[in-house]
């Protein structure tokens, strides 16, 4: 099987994340120098980078007055006073997922998504909806997801804290901590009609990858909890054992799957398409485009496929879904996705801080943006609270009575 080097991690909310290390920017000093007093300061690079076409003056004109009639001007802060000013300026792009973070923030980022198997928390992915925060999926089997906490959830609070501007990675921040310890999460979901308050006992969190069995009618199911870089190896015994079984047809479960490794979600999807098949479009800015193809591994094309989503299906899990349904007509059903279809990329500057920066957007094979909207299901279930704490499954009934239907 041809290997594919990593480039991006699509995590939602989380985040696509290329780690470049670019040792350029706009600083003031160093880490371990102290900020200057009020009027004995020195600031480097003043001009470096300026707009021909924006008067930049004005900052400067403003951080004047600050020094001269701020009744605390002794106190000012000017590290923190110069990554405000450019927390504000990328703030005002409008992008939930292009965000500065400062030296302490990008440390406790990178660890998020350091791809461990485990991590002590509460288990549940995030991410930034609307302006809010939302809980992407709830992993299966973690306090989130005995706790009943659904893909969707809006988070107003955690502890005494409001969640309103919020980064992702400030939340997670706040919600993972040592097991035993406990955190109170204020959540609104749509059929609820006042905020409801979670308890929830941090515990150790094992990320599953993937299950599988044999259902009734020679239909395999196969369950992806997220696109990790062991998938592929994976996958491919997994294919070896159902046709080893004489399975004929396959539900495909990435519901409440919030992504992972874009060429992970090509190369299952290689199982599936013809070779050189379009599985997802990318465009940069100035209509730069890449694509990424279909390996054409064959041994599951002429398998009659259906995929199941729901609104914790993100970025990786929509790029499959998307594919397989513009590509061979295969059907989705369940619930729109999560709508996560941008690319970003890390960079990082000398004194530690970055800028997590959107550089792309994700498109199916078709020209369907990802981005904001979600995936529609072609067959849409709802999978209520009634049904889950009854534990059925209308969704996957539905897949099942599809792949029979002769």
């Amino acid at each position: 099987m041809k290997k594919i080097n990593k480039k991006y991690i699509l995590i939602p909310g989380i985040t696509l994340i290329v780690v470049i290390l670019v040792f350029s920017g706009f600083i003031l000093g160093k880490k371990s120098v102290s900020a200057p007093a009020a009027h004995d300061r020195v600031f480097f690079n003043k001009e470096l980078g300026k707009p021909t076409a924006i008067d930049f003056s004005l900052f400067w004109d403003a951080l004047s007055k600050i020094e001269e009639r701020y009744v605390n001007s002794d106190k000012i802060d000017y590290q923190k006073m110069l990554y405000g000013a450019i927390s504000g300026m990328v703030e005002s792009l409008g992008d939930d997922y292009t965000i500065f973070m400062p030296p302490e923030k990008t440390d406790s980022f990178v660890k998020s998504v350091s791809g461990k198997d485990s991590f002590e928390g509460v288990g549940m992915e995030l991410g930034i909806k609307s302006k809010v925060l939302t809980v992407v999926t709830p992993i299966e089997g973690t306090p989130a997801y005995r706790a009943g906490i659904k893909a969707g959830d809006k988070i107003l609070k955690i502890g005494d804290k409001t969640t309103e501007g919020m980064t992702t990675e400030e939340a997670v921040s706040l919600i993972r901590g040592e097991k035993g310890t406990q955190v109170n999460l204020t959540i609104i979901r749509k059929n609820l009609d006042k905020p409801k308050e979670y308890t929830l006992t941090r515990d150790t969190i094992e990320v599953p990858v993937i299950r599988w069995e044999i259902l009734e009618n020679d239909i395999a199911y196969i369950k992806i909890y997220q696109f990790t870089a062991n998938l592929p190896s994976k996958f491919e015994d997994i294919v070896t054992q159902l046709l080893r079984d004489n399975a004929k047809k396959i539900i495909v479960d990435v519901r409440n799957n919030p992504g992972g490794y874009l060429e992970t979600a090509v190369d299952v999807a290689s199982w599936f398409l013809p070779e050189n098949e379009v599985v997802v479009r990318e465009e940069f800015k100035n209509g730069e485009k890449n694509e990424y193809k279909s390996e054409g591994y064959k041994s599951l094309q002429n398998f009659k496929t259906v995929v199941l989503v729901n609104g914790g299906s993100a970025s990786a899990s929509e790029i499959l879904a998307g594919a397989l349904r513009d590509i061979k007509g295969i059907k989705l059903i369940g619930e729109k996705t999560f709508g996560k279809g941008s690319v970003q990329t890390l960079e990082n500057f000398r004194d530690d801080s970055s800028l997590k920066i959107t550089i792309a957007k994700w498109f199916t094979p078709s020209g369907v943006s990802i981005a904001d909207e979600g995936l529609k299901p072609d067959v849409e279930v709802e999978l209520t609270e009634d049904d889950a704490s009854n534990d059925r499954d209308p969704q996957l009934d539905k897949a099942i009575e599809i792949l029979n239907e002769k």
